[in-house]
């Protein structure tokens, strides 16, 4: 069953006592953020302030904190399950007899289950404030001591391109400037500054909404980095199993998830743009300041009692880093789909999602391990990972141990490493110039003579099966 709101997961995670409430006054400059980081590098519950100061708003935060909560948000009790899932989407063969096609349709019907459903109300227009709307009524916190002021952290922020008036949801920070102003943090790699293209192209002002507080799919869905013309939406009714109602907002020809909590809409004027920055983020660094377009609210929308709901990012672990590891998941099908001969990948929380990945594939010609670091960079937003480690499929990307042991015994740094040139991400403060430097890429697999290697290949030394087995039986008898 699809969760009706944010609220159904909340009083999910108290039955099950995965919740901490704090119901002691905790101010909304840094006390949530700190407390929310202590909490999040020890695998701990999510937090439910209850009494932030100078609000009656509660907070959330660290709601998807740990493998078992994110586990929950997308009600699955593997992500292998939910992969097999999207992978049985993704394995449509274009239909040739009439019995073929006859197959496909209890997909095409299950598939049109997951549209989004147009509704003319929802919770999220309880209350709605055309006259002198204001942010001033909300806990946005502020998380860290340089942060140029308050964040919102967790907002969805709905668009459509100016042609085609197709919708894109994605997740940008939004700083606070005052009352009605924030900024609007599009890199210029996302859906979202593609859209604000278009419009700054043809001068027209860009009509956008920020949904704060849904169910979570709806939150996931617009964290993941899909192909540029598919709707998130519809993602999320793939993982909710069920159609996410939509209503339009009062100012705006925009819909926004009728669940929603909070509903900020508004406008990004096409030529106005001021200094955002500093923030402290994921990656454990303050993102440096830059201007960036600026969003300018015209009606505020909510639930008579809203839940504000945000997250702390910062030097991992953190809730984000679990987000990213229900992408990856998520991800795999889609990249072995266009790739079959991935067997796995991982990226690591250490390296915040764009500093490392590690691939395993089932290499069948020489120079393959080459070709996969080159398609990877050549994918989507996989084009900013700054170092790609290829392995072979007897290689579990997952145990980081292991990887380096197999990785480090099987290279000749001059041999299999090779650098190249290219977009890297924003945040990467260590590229010789903003969003373009160098990356790595590691050939880890074993090496062929194809490949110019003509000295014997070492196997592995494994004990005898016989031996192990009989130990087993020994350690089991005696203790051992």
């Amino acid at each position: 069953m699809a969760y009706k709101d944010i609220r159904d997961f909340i009083n999910l995670l108290d039955k099950r006592g995965l919740l901490k409430k704090i119901t002691v006054e905790v101010a909304t400059d840094l006390e949530i953020a700190e407390i929310t980081d202590r909490v999040s590098k020890d695998r701990g519950p999510a937090l439910y302030f209850t009494r932030p100061k100078g609000y009656d708003i509660p907070v959330l935060t660290n709601a998807f904190g740990t493998e078992e909560r994110i586990k929950m948000a997308l009600n699955v009790d593997s992500f292998n399950a939910l992969s097999d899932l999207l992978e049985s989407f993704l394995s449509f063969e274009t239909p040739v007899s009439l019995i073929d096609k006859l197959k496909i349709l209890p997909k095409l019907k299950d598939m049109a289950g997951y549209l989004p459903k147009a509704v003319k109300d929802g919770p999220c227009k309880e209350v709605i404030i055309r006259d002198n709307p204001s942010l001033d009524i909300f806990p946005i916190i502020k998380c860290w001591p340089e942060d140029g002021g308050r964040y919102i952290t967790l907002p969805m922020v709905f668009s459509r391109s100016l042609e085609e008036g197709k919708r894109n949801c994605g997740m940008y920070r939004m700083q606070v400037y005052d009352k009605i102003t924030t900024g609007m943090h599009w890199h210029i790699h996302k859906h979202g500054a593609t859209h604000y293209k278009e419009y700054e192209s043809m001068k027209k002002r860009m009509e956008v909404a920020v949904a704060i507080g849904s169910d979570p799919a709806v939150v996931i869905s617009s964290t993941i980095p899909l192909p540029p013309d598919f709707d998130e939406m519809i993602f999320a009714g793939f993982l909710r199993g069920e159609a996410v109602k939509m209503v339009k907002c009062e100012t705006v020809d925009i819909e926004v998830p009728a669940n929603s909590e909070i509903v900020l809409e508004g406008y990004v004027d096409p030529f106005e743009r001021r200094v955002e920055g500093p923030f402290g983020d994921h990656t454990g660094f303050y993102s440096l300041e830059d201007e960036y377009p600026v969003f300018h609210i015209t009606c505020i929308t909510h639930r008579k009692d809203p839940i504000y709901h945000a997250t702390v990012v910062g030097r991992p672990p953190m809730e984000d880093c679990y987000m990213g590891y229900a992408i990856e998941r998520l991800m795999l099908p889609l990249l072995k789909k266009q790739f079959p001969e991935v067997v796995d990948i991982h990226m690591p929380f250490e390296g915040v999602f764009h500093n490392l990945i590690i691939v395993s594939i089932k290499k069948s010609y020489p120079g393959h391990a080459r070709k996969m670091m080159h398609a990877l960079w050549g994918l989507g937003q996989a084009m900013f990972s700054k170092v790609i480690v290829v392995v072979d499929e007897d290689v579990d990307v997952q145990d980081s141990g292991l990887v380096m042991w197999k990785v480090l015994n099987n290279i000749d740094p001059e041999r299999d490493i090779e650098f190249v040139l290219g977009p890297v991400e924003t945040l990467d403060h260590a590229s010789r110039l903003p969003q373009y430097g160098s990356k790595m890429g590691v050939d880890g697999t074993r090496k062929w003579k194809e490949e110019g290697f003509t000295r014997e290949w070492p196997e592995e030394n494994i004990m005898d099966k016989s031996i192990v087995d009989m130990v087993n039986r020994k350690w089991r008898e005696y203790g051992l």
